[in-house]
């Protein structure tokens, strides 16, 4: 498993991006707009295989605080059903099961969002997971 990244929430993506880049040194990684999700996520790091920061910039206007601006770390691990199996055998629910073979969200024991995503190319559907299409959310 490889930690990949955690997710901060912002309004001001321009100052954001000053301060861990011009501040902190970091460099920007990638830019990625979602034009249909109303969003742009931007990945600032030391290079492109560090462990990096998404900011997430959702359009319009929206004030937040400590308590929903963090997002979730994610991890990439080596198969998705295999670990996302292992965490429901032990008593973890699997909020958004990895129902495409590429991502699944779960929460940690303090309410913590980890987002897991499949190294590589998304395994092939795989039951029971594909049939979760209506479970959760994240």
């Amino acid at each position: 498993m490889k930690f990949l990244h955690s997710m901060i929430r912002t309004n001001c993506p321009e100052a954001s991006i000053d301060f861990y880049t011009k501040g902190l040194g970091l460099k920007l990684i990638h830019e990625k707009k979602v034009p249909e999700g109303k969003f742009t996520l931007y990945f600032i790091g030391e290079s492109e295989d560090s462990a990096m920061i998404e900011l997430t910039h959702n359009w319009g206007e929206r004030e937040y605080s400590n308590g929903d601006q963090f997002g979730h770390l994610a991890f990439a691990v080596d198969n998705i059903y295999e670990i996302c199996q292992h965490l429901s055998d032990s008593g973890v629910t699997i909020n958004r099961p990895p129902r495409d073979g590429r991502m699944a969200f779960v929460k940690d024991p303090n309410g913590i969002s980890i987002e897991l995503l499949q190294k590589g190319s998304a395994l092939p559907l795989q039951e029971p997971w594909q049939s979760m299409e209506n479970i959760g959310s994240w």
